[in-house]
């Protein structure tokens, strides 16, 4: 495999296992996080947001799969991988509502490894950006374009009604520049450009609840988000 940018939280309760995995992820991932019980793996999931979850089914405390349905009450987009033992089986295939890229059956060869971990690169390079009219921005925020909504880490931000109408009339035109006047129009149902001051105040207002450089000026002409 290539080096990738997602990060990754490995959970696995023996310790030499997890080491030893995690040495071979770090060789991937420009971020590997570790941890051996569920009660940690949620708190550094909530503080690291990793892009990838490779959890073990059979933890101390609570199991994995109480873990992977703690996330999956507000998350349905982070990528999971399960490592289960033969007898685990049955009882996964029974929880179908974890959304699991794979699941692997103990014990788990380096090469059935990669093979998961690029099955989930790769839902998450070509399946994630439009499905279900979410649309993916930088620094873990979305745009959901059916509720008109601005989260960052599912959480949802709060918009005045004008940096709604902004932002979804620049979300359903991604890559275009959608000229001055034209989102004007938009906003306020007339083309008055005295109102040119207030848009630029929306603009800038909105900049700041977004990452840096998410709305482009295209100078002389309009504003744009390019993915």
């Amino acid at each position: 495999m290539e080096q990738y940018k997602y990060s990754v939280l490995f959970i696995e309760d023996e310790e030499d296992i997890r080491k030893n995995y995690v040495a071979y992820l770090k060789r991937y991932f420009s971020n590997v996080y570790e941890v051996g019980n569920a009660k940690d793996a949620y708190k550094v999931y909530k503080d690291k947001k990793p892009s990838i979850l490779i959890v073990d089914i059979n933890l101390p405390g609570e199991s994995g799969i109480d873990f992977l349905k703690k996330v999956r009450e507000h998350d349905h987009t982070t990528k999971a991988i399960m490592l289960t033992a033969m007898s685990d089986v049955e009882t996964l295939l029974e929880v179908s509502d974890l959304k699991l890229s794979k699941y692997l059956v103990k014990p788990i060869s380096r090469n059935e490894l990669q093979e998961a971990l690029e099955f989930a690169i790769d839902e998450i390079q070509n399946f994630t950006v439009y499905a279900n009219d979410i649309v993916i921005l930088k620094e873990s925020f979305t745009w959901d374009k059916k509720a008109k909504k601005l989260f960052q880490n599912n959480i949802e931000q709060a918009l005045t009604k004008k940096e709604v109408a902004l932002l979804n009339l620049l979300c359903n035109n991604l890559n275009q520049t959608i000229q001055t006047e034209d989102i004007i129009f938009e906003l306020w149902y007339d083309v008055d450009m005295s109102k040119l001051g207030s848009l630029k105040t929306i603009i800038k207002k909105l900049r700041k609840k977004l990452p840096e450089h998410t709305i482009k000026n295209v100078f002389g002409i309009g504003y744009t988000i390019k993915l």
